[in-house]
């Protein structure tokens, strides 16, 4: 029996096993890049790591794996599998650890504790990234060229560098495959003919299509909206009428009413930044945001003010600029009688009525009352400055210091 909590086994050697999560304890290291592990067999996997190799087949694919779980996991996408449900609002997954993890977004549980101040995260990579600010220790080491990083994640990432793979991305159908490599390359074959709106999904742009045939079927019984989804009915219903946000970040209580927008929020916490740009080495936590930083190279500006003339590449900011002529302001505040032209003023005002600043940073605990503010404040953490110069090597990591560059060294 365990003297720390009490935990039994009949075994000694599990007991030794299980002391060292009380001691810390890793005995076992390896002689490529230092990293230590309390349990022989992790450190057995580890290797796979250096050695390349995959010793797990799926009997249905050419795909192999270092690990048996990510086989188990890749079987799921051939089965279409996902026995693994929260009785709370019915998410369905391949993963258990994907459960477990999903369902503190409802207990608001953080488990991963830190031992050197109050800090304490619902998932480990988070914590792992704050343990980086106590120790500066980087234990995961590349054995090709030397970087070192503080998560494991981003040394995955790093290794693709050399082997020339983009992503672990595979497909139980061919037609899935082909369409992936337009993520990273951002080629999009489906143009409308009515708008020119471009696409890599050609289901996608049969989706688009129906907004030129204005077909809503799916109509609200509170309001006169309607929308071409039921998708998207939910989500208005949601975010209008019943203010329902039932996904919720276990790092700082954040909550949206889309699943999507809550994968992207824990972005911020993770720091994972899997799309990148084949230019210049860009890298973006979202997919929308690589595209946006595509245009930057291609310099195309297809959406223009009737107007005045003015061009962008995003028809959101077309939006947001069109309302500087007609005097726009459709964002409401329900507690008083301003109104803004755009959302983010909104956002901002309401934080004087309620104080709430949902956005944390899980590394150093600063809040905001608006993501964007967030956003600007992680670069103070990761170094990134994606304003690049045109003209020069300089780049910042706000778009203010690139003007301030602009016009002091080259107007």
């Amino acid at each position: 029996m365990c003297g720390e909590c009490g935990y039994k086994t009949a075994q000694k050697s599990t007991l030794t096993r299980h002391m060292r999560t009380h001691t810390g304890e890793k005995p076992y290291m390896c002689d490529e890049c230092g990293y230590r592990t309390a349990q022989k067999s992790h450190l057995s996997e580890h290797m796979k790591t250096h050695t390349g190799e995959k010793p797990y087949k799926c009997d249905q694919c050419d795909y192999s794996a270092a690990h048996k779980i990510s086989l188990d996991q890749h079987l799921a996408k051939h089965t279409g599998e996902k026995p693994y449900l929260c009785e709370h609002c019915g998410y369905k997954t391949t993963k258990h650890s994907h459960l477990s993890r999903h369902l503190r977004t409802h207990t608001g549980e953080k488990p991963y504790k830190c031992d050197q101040c109050d800090y304490s995260a619902a998932q480990k990579t988070a914590l792992e990234l704050h343990m980086a600010k106590h120790t500066g220790e980087k234990p995961y080491m590349c054995g090709m060229c030397g970087y070192k990083t503080a998560l494991k994640s981003k040394l995955s990432r790093h290794m693709r560098s050399h082997s020339g793979d983009k992503c672990d991305y595979s497909a139980a159908r061919n037609s899935s495959m082909d369409k992936h490599p337009a993520k990273h390359t951002d080629e999009k074959p489906y143009i409308c003919k009515e708008c020119g709106y471009r696409t890599a999904n050609k289901s996608r742009l049969s989706q688009h299509m129906k907004m030129h045939t204005r077909k809503n079927d799916y109509k609200c019984d509170q309001c006169d909206y309607s929308a071409m989804t039921k998708s998207t009915l939910d989500y208005h219903l949601k975010a209008k009428h019943t203010g329902e946000k039932s996904y919720a970040c276990g790092e700082c209580g954040y909550r949206t009413a889309r699943k999507y927008n809550l994968s992207s929020h824990m972005k911020t916490h993770t720091g994972e930044k899997p799309y990148m740009c084949g230019e210049c080495g860009y890298r973006a936590a979202n997919k929308s945001h690589i595209s946006q930083h595509m245009k930057t190279h291609t310099g195309v500006k297809p959406y223009m003010c009737g107007e005045c003339g003015y061009r962008t590449a995003r028809k959101a900011v077309l939006s947001r600029h069109v309302r500087t002529h007609t005097g726009e302001k459709p964002y409401k505040c329900d507690q008083c009688d301003y109104s803004a032209a755009q959302k983010t003023a909104l956002e901002l005002h309401m934080a004087k009525h309620t104080g709430e600043k949902p956005y944390m940073c899980g590394i150093c605990g600063y809040r905001a009352a608006i993501k964007s503010h967030l956003i600007q404040h992680m670069r103070t953490h990761t170094g990134e400055k994606p304003y690049k110069c045109d003209q020069c090597e300089y780049s910042a990591a706000q778009k203010p210091s690139l003007d301030r560059h602009y016009q002091a060294k080259h107007s």
